[in-house]
């Protein structure tokens, strides 16, 4: 899996979210997913599309899109 994956994953996700501006260093909130909501959405678009399992409080863990990357790379 690539960050370019992951990237793919949120814009499908979330289209309201620029992903053009999403880069390893963006923060999740309020960069990549304006929202608690949007965290929600990707989490579970992650499960789907990448078939990561991602527990309800894990997505509050990560600061940036790269944390978020490290860990699906590691588990996926």
């Amino acid at each position: 899996m690539t960050f370019e994956d992951l990237k793919q994953v949120i814009a499908g996700a979330l289209p309201n979210c620029d992903v053009a501006n999403v880069t390893p260093e963006a923060m999740l909130v309020p960069e990549v997913c304006a929202d608690s909501l949007d965290t929600v959405e990707l989490s579970m678009a992650i499960e789907e599309k990448l078939g990561v399992n991602m527990p309800d409080d894990l997505m509050a863990t990560f600061t940036t899109a790269g944390d978020l990357f490290a860990y699906l790379k590691a588990h996926a």
